[in-house]
């Protein structure tokens, strides 16, 4: 549940960021009558967003069992990829995203109604797709009925009150910081949902070594005990786990960290107004 909270946090808050420094624009410069265009451009993003996780949900339920576990993997992967891509492109850019949104609301506010929906729409809805795929396959891989939706869901909402406690200038945070470190508890995240993808993948077929254990602690670690539940749900933990995924969570989670941290944390972000 925790590593869902996190997802819906982090992603949510970049969402939020997105929004309130493009409406403390629009205030700020008193176009106060283009708020509701913004709010139409966000309100579709937001609808995509939850079409693509449901069809992910509901598209893939009648398929075969083989079919969904190859689906599953490579959508993994996928995910994977964008999450990984998003912390480390957030990270560098965290400094710089208020001048880099008012140079696209200038550009769309002279270009009139419809560039500034469709500013508004792409601003949030990358975010929105790439949440959707990821919490999809985190919320699979975690398979605890409904304590991942849960988290995510408490994750959005912590994220939009504390993006509306920024507009207010009620809060200062360190985004900087704040991005450095829940980017490296998602790249945790991010190993152990591609170590689960790998395991689809022998599942379906795709991949050979499914019987190939690396190590069994089950009677160490029961599964269905609070604690083994507690580990799958915030880390992906398996307990018995095979060669091939061990060898991928380890081939990606070194490294990946290794790089994203040495960067260092970089300078604090702006506030929106």
């Amino acid at each position: 549940m925790f590593s869902n909270y996190l997802i819906g946090l982090r992603e949510g808050l970049e969402a939020s960021l997105v929004v309130c420094i493009l409406v403390a624009y629009l205030v700020k410069t008193e176009n106060r009558d283009k708020l509701p265009p913004l709010w139409l451009g966000v309100g579709l993003a937001a609808a995509i967003s939850l079409a693509f996780g449901a069809a992910l949900e509901f598209g893939t339920s009648e398929l075969t069992f083989q079919a969904q576990e190859a689906i599953g993997g490579s959508l993994s992967i996928v995910a994977v990829g964008l999450v990984t891509w998003m912390v480390f492109w957030m990270k560098r850019t965290a400094r710089h995203l208020k001048a880099e949104l008012h140079g696209k609301l200038d550009a769309a506010l002279a270009m009139g109604t419809g560039a500034l929906v469709a500013t508004a729409f792409l601003a949030v809805g990358r975010e929105g797709l790439e949440t959707s795929l990821f919490v999809w396959r985190s919320v699979h891989a975690a398979g605890d009925g409904s304590a991942p939706l849960i988290g995510v869901l408490l994750g959005l909402g912590t994220s939009v009150l504390l993006g509306w406690l920024f507009y207010r200038g009620a809060l200062r945070i360190n985004l900087s910081r704040f991005f450095t470190w829940t980017g490296a508890m998602l790249v945790v995240v991010a190993a152990g949902v591609l170590a689960y993808g790998m395991h689809d993948l022998q599942e379906a077929e795709f991949l050979p070594g499914l019987a190939d254990r690396a190590f069994d602690i089950s009677g160490t670690i029961p599964p269905d005990s609070w604690y083994g539940t507690l580990l799958k749900g915030t880390f992906n933990f398996q307990p018995d786990p095979t060669w091939l995924q061990v060898g991928v969570w380890v081939l990606y989670l070194v490294p990946t960290l290794a790089l994203f941290l040495a960067q260092g944390p970089g300078r604090p972000a702006q506030a929106p107004g």
